[in-house]
């Protein structure tokens, strides 16, 4: 379904669902990250559920809270972004020790083209756009990868629709670009 007209990254409150027709395969990724044949092919056959709190706190800092669940209400992963480039560090049990930030970013400011492409005006705030980056922990983890995301809203065969650009490096240089593509719900 596709996000509503007046929503704008100033807030993507809402529960989302991925759509995995709509999404670029994210498998590579995951085994890249590590993660297991059993637990890949367990994600590739769910439904993935965001449940996004957007706000700002008492400083005006905004924060992206995101639990993620899939098929069966089994628990996903969580993403507590607060988008002021400081890094933090997070355990995740899916990909391990990781650490990350965030904050908003003109698009001349980013490197890659991939993370610039096709957003909608919805997609910034004061000409910025959500702007993630991701990292194994290596001293912890013992795997090497990153990760460089834009978060926003695209047409997708003429839907407004929540995606995120991933630009992802893997333990051997290995390049991977995909867009992942999401179902408003409410």
């Amino acid at each position: 379904m596709a996000a509503p007209a007046e929503m704008t990254t100033r807030d993507i409150s809402g529960k989302f669902t991925m759509n995995k027709t709509l999404s670029d395969d994210s498998d590579e990724i995951l085994r890249l990250q590590g993660v297991s044949w059993f637990t890949r092919k367990a994600i590739a056959m769910a439904s993935v559920y965001l449940s996004v709190k957007h706000y700002k706190d008492e400083n005006g800092i905004e924060h992206i809270d995101i639990d993620q669940t899939v098929t069966g209400g089994i628990k996903g992963t969580s993403e507590y972004r607060v988008l002021d480039w400081t890094e933090r560090p997070h355990e995740d049990h899916v990909f391990g020790a990781v650490l990350s930030k965030s904050r908003r970013v003109p698009l001349n400011e980013l490197e890659r083209e991939w993370l610039k492409k096709d957003w909608a005006d919805e997609s910034f705030e004061n000409g910025e756009i959500i702007y993630t980056c991701a990292k194994s922990d290596t001293a912890k983890s013992g795997r090497t990868w990153s990760s460089e995301q834009t978060w926003g809203f695209e047409q997708v065969n003429g839907e407004k629709r929540y995606t995120r650009h991933v630009f992802f490096e893997g333990p051997k240089g290995e390049v991977i670009e995909i867009r992942l593509v999401y179902d408003y719900s409410e």
